[in-house]
């Protein structure tokens, strides 16, 4: 299960994420007969990243339940997985691959699906035991262990989805929480002023100390272990362990020392081919022009850009191309806060408020030029599932009719 054994396969996915586990299974839905090889760099079976800092943290979901499937489903679709591997470089002239431990590999097609690492801080201290990313299960584990050994005060650096919800869940656990972000407001990059201030308000009421606009100058250890961070202000923040939810860093290297084309990640057309022949990119680390982002290039760091670009590629591969036009959508569970995001809010005008945050039960539309670009909808199954539509046909509605949450938006079609 860990060797390349044939040298060869017909399409190899590296990367065992939801991208890398999507394509494999798309490949074989699509009537794909090859052979089907998946080059994952963790020693696990493809898993759901997601739960790490929600379910899986709080351990109200064992490993076994976030597995996308079970090993006998891959045995029982021909899909060999080549575990604990890193490939470090590419000759698309060769159609090969190298692994970091020297194995070679032939392929006819290659999809890459790395997805990112956990980006790291630069500062002092960075590399302390103790200081945590939450991006893969042994991330995790680590984090558990130290809970277990009586970490009880935590800080978390970074006022993204991640961690918020770390801080959620230690929150939960009994840790005291302090969460730093050098943003003005938490969420600042996705989402609008209501929706962060509605989240700074719940973390502080269950008793996050939640600070905007600071700064980390340096992380302080005893030699090997984090004791503290210290701020810019010279303040030091006592701490047993940290959190680091600063975005992720695309895993593109070895393509792009190929001569792919990329940057921030790899580019990729509407069908998920990289500029080098026979190269497909997607998921996290695919750059793609998005027609809900009026057609910017960008990367989506989601399960459903992942899993719908997988089968874009397989589809692709399978020869029928159809180009991927997926609506983007996302969700954040902190506390007993379900939010659902549908669409980019990204350069929005307007923000309307529909329904009172006060009943922890309310949505946010995004307009753009008066059409509806995103929501984020609080609890609301119903707005986001109605909205979805709104977004997709870029309705335009007015505000006031908007802001009635007395009328369903299914009404405003």
């Amino acid at each position: 299960m860990g060797t390349f054994e044939a040298g060869f396969a017909d399409v190899v996915i590296v990367g065992a994420g939801h991208g890398g586990a999507q394509a494999a299974i798309a490949l074989r839905q699509n009537g794909f007969e090859g052979s089907i090889l998946v080059i994952g760099r963790e020693p696990e079976l493809p898993y759901e990243r997601p739960p790490l800092s929600k379910e899986y943290l709080a351990r109200d979901k064992t490993f076994e339940r976030i597995m996308i499937r079970p090993g006998a489903f891959w045995q029982d679709k021909g899909v060999e997985m080549a575990l604990g591997h890193e490939v470090v470089a590419v000759d698309p002239d060769a159609r090969s691959l190298r692994t970091a431990d020297g194995a070679t590999l032939s392929y006819g097609n290659l999809i890459w699906a790395t997805g990112g690492d956990a980006r790291r801080l630069s500062c002092a201290g960075h590399d302390l035991a103790g200081v945590h990313g939450v991006r893969t299960r042994a991330d995790a584990d680590r984090l558990m262990a130290e809970l277990d050994a009586g970490a009880k005060r935590a800080v978390v650096i970074g006022g993204g989805y991640i961690g918020l919800e770390a801080a959620a869940v230690l929150t939960k656990l009994g840790c005291h929480v302090t969460l730093l972000e050098a943003l003005p407001r938490v969420l600042a990059r996705v989402a609008g002023e209501a929706l962060s201030t509605f989240y700074q308000d719940e973390h502080r009421a269950h008793g996050v100390d939640l600070r905007t606009e600071v700064a980390v100058d340096c992380l302080e250890g005893d030699g090997t272990k984090v004791t503290g961070v210290r701020l810019a202000d010279g303040h030091v923040l006592p701490a047993d362990l940290v959190i680091v939810g600063i975005g992720i860093i695309p895993q593109v290297g070895p393509l792009l020392a190929a001569g792919a084309v990329g940057g921030n990640g790899v580019d990729v057309d509407e069908y998920c081919r990289t500029s080098l022949p026979h190269i497909y990119a997607i998921g996290d680390c695919a750059a793609h022009a998005n027609d809900f982002a009026d057609g910017a290039v960008i990367r989506l760091e989601s399960v459903q850009n992942a899993n719908d670009q997988a089968t874009t590629a397989a589809k692709a591969i399978c020869g029928t191309l159809v180009p991927y036009k997926a609506t983007p959508w996302f969700w954040s569970n902190q506390y007993d806060l379900r939010l659902q995001t549908v669409g980019l809010s990204t350069g929005h005008d307007l923000a309307v408020l529909r329904g009172d945050p006060a009943t922890r039960s309310f949505s946010v539309v995004y307009l753009k030029q008066g059409k509806v670009i995103a929501l984020d909808c609080v609890n609301m199954v119903k707005d986001y599932v109605q909205g979805k539509k709104l977004v997709e046909a870029r309705s335009q509605i007015a505000a006031e009719r908007l802001a009635d949450a007395s009328v369903p938006l299914k009404d405003m079609l």
